[in-house]
């Protein structure tokens, strides 16, 4: 019996029997947290849409240009130098969806995932405005490709097309940076013709995960609904249906006027099928918990509308715990979410160290690989280096000069003396290190080089200084 109750976790609620697509129309949902979920996603929305064209002290606000392998996140820029920073950035971001989730269900999924929002408050929105609500969509479906159905669903396509290139526009504006997407728009396609290509590929993707793949992403594709089985246990807080208020002794039933459901042991849900109606992902929120249920609350927002109507407590679905509707339990910050939290913290804080540690400007200098020493008249030791400096500011670095600081000696550049580091560039060379060899305690000396602009030092490195072996 248990196991007949439980057989819907065999299958997801979007194939049906035959394991075919089985298409979701949700109703248009309504209600309290329908409003803040709205003014949660515009917000959203216009941080998506603008976060890679807001410039911090030059820097792009966003930026993931894995082809460069530059990255600005809240308007640090992170080169190849700084990935132990950007890793430890996104491992942060990692344990804090880790704890929300602990503690609040899939609550990110429901009220901040790109996916979530763009998929309800723009592309669900389109489909409602065109097709009309739950069962003017189903009729759609089933109606005969007459002229309607075509200038309707050729309406909707092209306006979905439209949405999906301006959002492949503002992908490309994450992974090139803001300026150059400016720069190849006002050039015109004809003279980018490979990210044009790129362009259309992006849109492309998205208009299928939009027009076709839609809630299957959150069931199929995203990882996240599989995080939840290992994450979620009986105290975290999600969308859940009072299971004992709901059926009581004797189950639910349908409504009736002036019945006393009470005297009769039925509990308060009275078989609407609202939550399923309006769910986005197609399922039944009363058989529990499930991988599909993202917290959007259409469900929360349906029941207590209903409830208000056959005048029964609101609440029926709630965010609420397995515990809070069992035991009565409320939620308490256990050992689990002390642990996250202090990892969190612990690691936010190694980031925010190493932020304020890092310097503008990344020097590196290494012997030129197979050169041995030279002895030069005068018993001078003279070794050859390149270097490789990376301008990591919004500023041109001027008047840069290298000099010892451990040793007495004399750094000499290929290149004239002085020189200058662009911003955001990298500049390199060759240089050659003289030390007298009376200053020099071992073959493999240890060399502490200072990087100056003008007169201000602004960066020292070490490198290795070979000399013949010493008999001191």
């Amino acid at each position: 019996m248990a196991q007949d109750q439980d057989n819907f976790r065999d299958t997801i609620g979007t194939i049906n029997e035959e394991g075919k697509r089985a298409w979701v129309f949700p109703k248009k949902p309504s209600g309290k947290f329908w409003k803040y979920r709205t003014y949660v996603s515009y917000f959203l929305l216009a941080f998506l849409i603008s976060a890679p064209f807001i410039k911090i002290n030059g820097n792009q606000f966003l930026m993931f240009n894995v082809l460069e392998r530059r990255f600005n996140i809240f308007g640090f820029p992170f080169w190849p130098q700084d990935f132990h920073l950007f890793v430890i950035s996104m491992i942060i971001g990692v344990i804090f969806v880790a704890l929300f989730t602990v503690a609040f269900g899939r609550i990110f999924c429901g009220w901040m995932c790109p996916q979530t929002i763009f998929m309800e408050m723009v592309f669900r929105r389109i489909e409602y405005w065109i097709d009309g609500d739950r069962g003017a969509q189903i009729r759609l479906d089933r109606q005969k490709w007459d002229a309607e159905k075509i200038r309707k669903r050729v309406t909707k396509w092209i306006a979905f097309f439209i949405i999906s290139f301006l959002i492949a526009n503002v992908f490309l504006a994450y992974l090139i940076g803001s300026d150059r997407l400016i720069q190849y728009i006002t050039d015109g396609p004809l003279q980018h013709v490979s990210t044009l290509i790129s362009l259309l590929i992006f849109t492309a993707v998205f208009y299928f995960i939009f027009a076709w793949f839609r809630e299957q992403v959150c069931i199929i594709a995203c990882p996240y609904g599989r995080m939840q089985s290992v994450l979620l246990d009986n105290k975290s807080i999600v969308v859940a249906y009072d299971h004992k208020r709901g059926e009581a002794e004797n189950g639910r039933k349908k409504f009736r006027k002036n019945e006393d459901r009470e005297a009769l042991g039925h509990g308060d849900c009275i078989d609407c099928f609202q939550c399923v109606n309006v769910c986005p992902t197609g399922i039944d929120i009363r058989n529990g918990t499930q991988l599909e249920c993202v917290n959007c609350t259409a469900c929360i927002d349906e029941c207590d509308t209903i409830m208000e109507k056959v005048n029964l407590p609101k609440g029926l679905i709630r965010y609420a715990s397995e515990d809070e509707i069992t035991k009565k339990e409320k939620f308490k910050f256990t050992p689990r979410l002390k642990g996250y939290t202090a990892v969190l913290t612990i690691l936010t804080g190694v980031l925010v160290g190493m932020l304020f540690l890092r310097n503008d400007l990344e020097a590196n200098i290494l012997r030129l690989p197979g050169q041995l020493y030279e002895h030069k008249e005068g018993n001078i030791i003279s070794n050859v280096y390149t270097y490789k400096l990376i301008n990591k500011t919004t500023q041109d670095i001027n008047e840069v000069s290298f000099k010892l600081l451990s040793h007495k000696g004399t750094v000499k550049l290929v290149r004239n003396q002085d020189f200058q580091v662009l911003a955001q560039d990298l500049a390199e060379g060759t240089l050659f290190i003289e030390i007298n060899n009376s200053a020099i305690e071992s073959d493999k000396e240890k060399v502490k080089i200072g990087v100056y602009s003008g007169d201000k030092l602004i960066e020292t490195t070490r490198t290795a200084f070979l000399a013949p072996r010493s008999y001191k």
